[in-house]
């Protein structure tokens, strides 16, 4: 059985797009819990989870968070857990919660998908779970097979709605 997977939202006005990710881990059937912890309100408690999260059976943390969006450096910095930051588009169109996200020190790394990416997060996750889940790596290739189906027949109908005209 895989590990679980956390989702950390550093307020709840990130929910749409940890929504986008929980969707995702529905679908494969991956056990996963949501919270909201932010950085600076409560430090303490986003420290203690992610110090227990690996004995608690995570196998990686997802950290939604827009503006300054430290979560996912105050998250990867207290586990040994892969961590992945979604910033949030908010102020600044999300650039400035992009480069929060991505600009970490040495030695805390926090792999990065794109502003709003909840969708790109989930699949990074499972993908990383997926190393060590033989059954979930095959979901996962009949998934990549299906998207590739999805996109040949938008081809085919946008092919013969131009050969129509």
């Amino acid at each position: 059985m895989s590990k679980k997977i956390a989702v950390i939202m550093g307020s709840d006005s990130d929910l749409p797009i940890a929504e986008q990710a929980i969707a995702i881990f529905r679908e494969f059937g991956i056990d996963y819990e949501a919270h909201v912890y932010s950085a600076h309100r409560t430090p303490e408690v986003a420290t203690a989870f992610a110090r227990s999260a690996f004995a608690n059976g995570f196998g990686v943390i997802i950290c939604a968070a827009g503006m300054s969006a430290h979560l996912a450096g105050v998250i990867a910095a207290n586990t040994t857990l892969p961590v992945i930051g979604i910033p949030i588009k908010s102020t600044l169109e999300g650039f400035d919660a992009l480069l929060s996200t991505v600009m970490m020190p040495p030695g805390v790394p926090v792999a990065t998908v794109g502003i709003n990416g909840g969708k790109n997060a989930a699949l990074l996750a499972i993908q990383i779970l997926a190393v060590s889940d033989d059954e979930l790596a095959s979901y996962l290739e009949t998934y990549k097979f299906k998207m590739e189906a999805d996109v040949l027949a938008k081809d085919k109908a946008i092919a013969e709605k131009l050969k129509e005209m």
